[in-house]
């Protein structure tokens, strides 16, 4: 490689190069978006943490507006990057910071999260809300809405979901395809539970048409996607999603920051980050994800720089479906994400949550 004063790559390509960028004596590390990260097991960090760690680096600077998006001990790898050491080995910060729960996952502790934020910004967090920078910056509300679903569609397709993974555990050699089983089930229960709602989710989004000039919708299937264009067609919805070009999706958001539609629907891990929606003010998650950054970084694509309206998110829960069990969990994640970074309470993870989810499914078919 050449030598210069800078050298820009991404994440995925940095563990191959990794050979090639330990001989430049690199001076100072940037890691942009350090929550990619969270992940002590991955290729990437590994990569970074051994170029972090070479004797010719002065400076470790991470940047991120979501560092946490799980649980609080996502922390820990990103500071072990950083500053290592400063919260001792993972299994001492799991010890005096954590308690692990019934699925084997680390939680900071209630009592000493206030610690541990004393800890990051006296030693490498330098933390500023956006009320602090963006003194002209309006608000950001978020209402959970409870609207009906088909409940009788509902239950009956979670009883073939549930007899279809039965079948797939007792022929499942591994457990590897054991887990697999668990997850093709989550993610057919979440499916499904975005279409018992699907026609009521259609009713919100027109009555907030006939109130609000510019509405952006949320979605995490592909179905969904396609269903809500179908149903809102009147609005000549534009749309982000996975697998569009550049150029097409660049499109799409200039044709809806310049007023030509009315309504986004989006993607919402396809359309979480990296774009301007500030020309509409109410965001609708018709669908749940697991991760509360997730959702943060979806309403931020509204409330940002541009913005000169309070921004409202609603959340729409599915009414007899698990969307209220997943809304509890990201509300139970947020204040110990809010209460380590803010001091306010506003991987194979999904194994376990897929068992803790289906058994809950299975109680419900079982009291039909």
């Amino acid at each position: 490689m050449p030598k210069t004063e800078f050298y820009i790559i991404n994440y995925e390509l940095l563990y191959k190069r990794l050979p090639d960028l330990s001989k430049l004596n690199i001076k100072t590390i940037v890691c942009d978006e350090v929550h990619n990260l969270r992940s002590k097991t991955t290729q990437k960090y590994k990569a970074v943490k051994k170029l972090a760690g070479q004797s010719s680096v002065s400076y470790r600077i991470g940047l991120s507006g979501t560092p946490i998006y799980n649980r609080g001990s996502e922390i820990w790898p990103i500071v072990d990057i950083l500053k290592p050491g400063l919260l001792g080995s993972f299994k001492e910060f799991c010890e005096y910071f954590c308690y692990v729960n019934e699925k084997g996952k680390a939680i900071v502790l209630e009592n000493k999260r206030a610690s541990l934020r004393n800890e990051l910004q006296k030693h490498v967090m330098l933390r500023r809300k956006k009320s602090d920078v963006l003194k002209e910056l309006k608000d950001k509300v978020r209402y959970k809405e409870v609207i009906d679903a088909d409940t009788e569609y509902y239950l009956e397709e979670l009883d073939k979901i549930w007899t279809r993974l039965e079948e797939e555990q007792k022929d499942a050699e591994t457990e590897f395809k054991k887990s697999a089983s668990y997850q093709r089930a989550i993610q057919s229960e979440r499916q499904v539970a975005g279409i018992a709602k699907l026609p009521h989710v259609i009713n919100f989004v027109k009555n907030i048409m006939e109130i609000e000039e510019s509405v952006v919708v949320f979605c995490h299937h592909k179905v969904i996607h396609k269903l809500l264009h179908e149903k809102l067609e009147e609005f000549s919805p534009v749309s982000i999603i996975g697998g569009q070009s550049d150029s097409m999706r660049q499109d799409q958001i200039d044709k809806f920051q310049k007023g030509e539609s009315k309504l986004m629907i989006a993607g919402l891990r396809a359309g979480n980050v990296g774009i301007n929606l500030t020309r509409a003010k109410y965001v609708i998650f018709a669908e749940l994800d697991w991760s509360p950054a997730i959702h943060r970084q979806a309403e931020d694509r509204l409330h940002r720089i541009g913005q000169k309206n309070t921004v409202f998110a609603y959340y729409l829960i599915g009414n007899g479906t698990l969307d209220d069990h997943v809304a509890n969990i990201l509300v139970d994640k947020s204040y110990e994400i809010d209460s380590i970074l803010d001091e306010k309470s506003d991987t194979y993870e999904n194994k376990d949550k897929a068992k803790l989810i289906l058994a809950q499914i299975h109680d419900k078919i079982s009291s039909k």
